[in-house]
């Protein structure tokens, strides 16, 4: 399964061995605290980008996407801080707000539909005596995993879409590579370099002819590629994020790298 972070214990759901599962709401998202990144779809691009760096990430153009940039250190989410707390009035990516269910395709040889619906049996929330049933007495599906699978069925779809969007920033040669590097003060004077980042070429952008441009407008393509532009300043406030935490963990005589 593609895309599986976070899920320990990923289990297809069964209406007879989770017939009495219930769902308790946790009040804190530290499933999140260490990964610096998670893929993001293009639909979330222009809420994203008000908080968030959003850059393409892959071992090559041909194979990058999108992700939200969480963190300038491995294992380090800068937005949830030490109980698991998202930072308040700052955008959760889709990625991470369908935890703890997720779609998964189906092997070719199978029959039935396309994904199936898996959940993370590991997931402290799930238990069978607090919380919300996902089925119902008769076996039917209650009001919250009908919610939960709808989300999941949107959130595939925007990857759909998200992949048409990557195509056409390949097809016409719109990416480069973009390194982030920042010189961190202090004695150590340490340098922190994160490679295998793409971004968008505002030049070539702008060189593309008037057909194409049409296109870009029509599908929604350019709205996402000028929201991930608008977004590229937000690694400054990142860099304040880490150094606020720095210095948190110098007064607490701590570190975690």
């Amino acid at each position: 399964m593609a895309e599986v972070i976070f899920y320990e214990r990923p289990v297809p759901l069964n209406r007879a061995e989770h017939k009495d599962l219930r769902l308790k709401a946790m009040p804190n998202l530290k499933f999140a605290m260490n990964t610096h990144s998670v893929p993001l779809t293009g639909a979330e691009f222009g809420i994203a980008a008000r908080d968030l760096l959003i850059v393409f990430a892959g071992t090559e153009m041909s194979n990058a996407g999108p992700i939200a940039l969480l963190g300038l250190r491995e294992n380090e989410n800068l937005f949830v801080d030490a109980e698991g707390q998202w930072a308040p009035n700052v955008y959760i990516p889709g990625f991470i707000r369908r935890y703890p269910f997720v779609l998964a395709e189906k092997p070719a040889d199978q029959e039935g539909e396309d994904f199936t619906v898996f959940l993370d049996e590991h997931y402290e929330g799930f238990n069978n005596v607090d919380g919300e049933r996902l089925f119902k007495e008769d076996g039917s599906d209650t009001e919250l995993l009908t919610n939960a699978v709808n989300f999941l069925g949107e959130f595939q779809q925007n990857i759909t879409r998200t992949r048409y969007f990557m195509q056409q920033l390949v097809k016409h040669d719109l990416l480069e590579p973009r390194n982030v590097q920042l010189q961190k003060g202090g004695q150590d004077g340490r340098s922190i370099n994160l490679a295998g980042l793409f971004v968008v070429n505002e030049e070539k952008l702008r060189a593309l002819d008037e057909k194409v441009t049409h296109e870009f407008l029509r599908d929604g393509v350019l709205g996402w590629v000028y929201a991930h532009l608008l977004s590229l300043a937000n690694v400054d406030r990142l860099a304040q994020r880490l150094d606020a935490r720095e210095r948190a963990e110098a007064a607490a005589g701590t570190t975690t790298n």
